[in-house]
Order: structure tokens, then sequence, then C-alpha cells
């Protein structure tokens, strides 16, 4: 038997086989997610103010397939406790490929009913795409946890960039087939969505979660002690840094849906066309995704809680420049959600970065999905409470609360900091920044 070799600390691990392996098939899966992923941060807000007829409810799709997202995320984190990556991830793909078609259906037959509760169903497919983050570090050695992160981040670009750029042609191409344009999108999410959990669950092999508790000495078998006395003992401070960790993510999602909801409706306001607002939807999700491998390396390199901060003040500097934009200036709004997006990468990376690394491998899918369950909670929040602010004091009061909102990040960042025996949280750079 080959025994297992561990390079110095000081030197940058060799990625084994199985786990470039994994980052392949996890890329494949990102690229073809990330344009179901696009289709309702679009049109969701615009499909419910010409259904209901009200900006002050244009938030609840986001609101609705956030909270489908929170509710999947739990159960695709608890599957794969106990089943592995592979199945929790692929029915969670596939489940949000039905909710979009869903979304079609409800379209066609002016359904509100059916509508809400098929976007409460898509919300799955948003959900997988940020658990597979996970997926992607699970074999990953600490110093090139960020990197591994990033890498299954970035992937969701080119789909989640693309996406919102074809809200004219699948416009185009539903109402061909008699159903309203701002369906059109959503048709794309189901064949994505559909695509990436088939390559998921024919691809991922061997899974990475199963085979890190095998290398670890622990069971490779599905079923894996969860709680009781056997359950094991965390380290010292690892339940600030799961704390710290949660409450960056959690601030970093709320200000991001929150102003990305009202982008939309907010740039109809002013009169702009949809292609206008699905460039500026294209800037921003691209500035969430392709800065991951940045935001990898500045984690490994610097330490989690510094690019945490700097996730905070990128946020609070993309709600003043949203707050202050001109009569809705296509320009500064581009400008307003690059920052919005840049901001959460920081957030989201180091904040799974540290929680990757702070909870044993026994129990850490069950965390993950739980602590996701609150970002996607936090997000559902952020959706719906947006349409009321901007209905009582403008896209101007929401974009700046939101901005100063985000300072909350760093007394997060500091509780993380604290909890820094976890060993995944330090905030000193590592020798050779591991490059």
């Amino acid at each position: 038997m080959r025994p297992p070799r561990r390079p110095a600390p000081s030197t940058p691990d060799p990625v084994d086989p199985e786990q470039r392996r994994v980052l392949r098939v996890l890329v494949l899966a990102q690229v073809l997610s990330g344009a179901g992923l696009a289709a309702g941060i679009t049109v969701g807000a615009l499909l419910a103010q010409d259904l209901l007829g009200s900006t002050r409810l244009a938030g609840l799709p986001a609101a609705l397939f956030t909270a489908g997202s929170a509710a999947a995320a739990l159960l695709v984190g608890r599957l794969s406790q106990r089943r592995g990556r592979r199945p929790g991830l692929a029915l969670g793909y596939l489940v949000g490929a039905a909710g979009a078609a869903g979304v079609v259906l409800a379209a066609a037959l002016d359904d509100v009913a059916l509508l809400f509760g098929a976007l409460l169903v898509y919300g799955a497919g948003s959900a997988t795409n940020l658990q597979a983050r996970y997926a992607g570090a699970d074999l990953a050695s600490p110093d090139r946890r960020g990197r591994a992160v990033s890498t299954v981040l970035v992937a969701t670009t080119l789909g989640a960039v693309v996406g919102p750029l074809l809200v004219g042609p699948t416009g185009s191409v539903a109402e061909r087939w008699g159903i309203p344009a701002l369906a059109g999108p959503f048709l794309l999410a189901a064949l994505a969505y559909g695509a990436a959990g088939l390559v998921l669950a024919t691809l991922l092999r061997p899974d990475p979660l199963l085979l890190a508790r095998e290398r670890a000495g622990g069971s490779g078998g599905p079923a894996v002690p969860v709680a009781g006395p056997a359950a094991p003992a965390r380290p010292p401070g690892a339940r600030r840094a799961v704390l710290g960790a949660a409450a960056v993510m959690v601030v970093t999602q709320l200000v991001m849906a929150a102003v990305m909801t009202m982008t939309p409706v907010h740039m109809r306001a002013h009169d702009h066309s949809v292609s206008a607002t699905g460039l500026v939807i294209a800037v921003h999700v691209g500035a969430m995704y392709l800065p991951s491998p940045l935001s990898g390396w500045l984690v490994d390199r610097f330490g989690a809680p510094r690019v945490a901060g700097a996730g905070g003040l990128t946020l609070l500097l993309a709600g003043l420049v949203a707050a202050t934009a001109p009569g809705g200036s296509v320009p500064a709004l581009t400008l307003a959600l690059a920052l919005l997006g840049l901001g959460w990468s920081f957030g989201l990376v180091s904040g799974t970065a540290v929680l990757s690394g702070a909870v044993p491998l026994e129990v850490r899918a069950r965390t993950q999905g739980a602590v996701d369950l609150s970002i996607a909670l936090a997000g559902a929040a952020g959706g719906m409470g947006s349409g009321f602010v901007v209905a009582g004091g403008g896209f101007g009061l929401l974009s700046l609360g939101c901005g100063l909102l985000a300072l909350l990040v760093l007394p997060a960042v500091a509780l993380a900091a604290r909890g820094g025996a976890a060993g995944a949280v330090s905030a000193a750079p590592r020798a050779g920044g591991g490059s």
C-alpha cells in the first residue's frame, strides 16, 4: 500500500489525482448551472411586478426562491452528510430544474399560485450551486483551501454572465412558443440545472467527502455518527470560528440580495431597457464569481479575517455608489453592482475557508448545510424587505442602508479571529504565501 505523503507546510501541496478529478467535474457542473442561477436574478422581480402590478411585492420572487434555497441547503447538507456529496448535489440540481420548468408553465398559464410554488422549488438550484464549493474543499490541504473553494466558484462565471445576456434571445424563443418573454430565461435554467445534475450524478467519482473521511481514518461508508457521545469534540475556539464565519456570510448575502433584487426595478423606473438591465446584472454576477481566484489567494496568503473585513468595506462602498448614482445612471449602477459582487466574493470565500477548517469531517456537511440555511434565509429577508424599502423611501435609501449594514461584518470578523485556534482562521500570512 502506498504510504500517504505530506509536503512541508511552507511549500505548496501538490494536488492529488482524486482532487484534480473532483475539481474538473465540479467545474463542468458549475459552468452549466451558472446559467440557471442567473435567470431568477435577472427577471424574477420584473415577472412578479408584471403579474402583481406592484413594486412593493417585486422582491417576493427573490424571497421565495431564496426561501426554497434555504430549505434545500439544509436537505442537501443532510443528504450529503449521510450519502456523500454526489447524491446530495445531483438531486439538488435536478429539483432546481423541475422548479424552473414549473415557472415556465406558471407563466404560460398565468397562474400566480403555481408561479410562487415553482419559485420555491427553483431555489434548490441556487442552494446546490453554493453547496458545491464545500465539495471542492473536502480534499484540499489547509494552505490551499481558499483556492480550492475559489476554483469551484469561478467556474460559475461563464454561465452566470452569459445567462443575463441571453434574456432577449430566450425571451424571443418563449414568445414564439406562446409564453411570456420574461419566462424565457427559466427555459434556459431548466436545461442548465438538469445538465449539471446529470454531470454530477454520473461523473463525481470518487465522492470527495467520503474519500476525505476514509483518508482521515473514518468510515468510508454512507452512515456516519453525527450526534451523541461518539460525536467528535470540536477544537478549542471552533464554535467562535463557525459563528463568526456564518455571520460574515449572512451579512454579506443579505446586503447583496437586497440591492441586487431591486436594481432591475430601479432601472425600469428610469426607462432603461431589459437588455441594459441584463448587462448590469451580468457584470454583477461576473464580479461575484470571476474574482474568486483572487479571493482564494488572498485568504491563503493573508488570512480569512483580513479578506472578510475588506469585503465589508467593499460592500459599504457599493452602497454609497448606488445611493448617489444620478438618475439611474447605467455606468454608475454597473460600478456599484460590480463592487457589490466583489464584496460578496470576499465574504463568501473567506467565510467558507474558515467553516471548512473549523468543523470535523464527521459533522461537516450537516453543519455546512445549516450555515447555508442561515445564509439563504438572510438572502430571502433581504430580497423581500428590499421592495418595501424602495416603495417607502427609494432605491437610494435602500443602497445606503445596506452599505451601513455591511459594517456588521467587522465584529463578525473579530469573532472568527478569536476562534483562530480552530485551525483555518489565522490572520497571519503563511511563509511563502502558499505559492
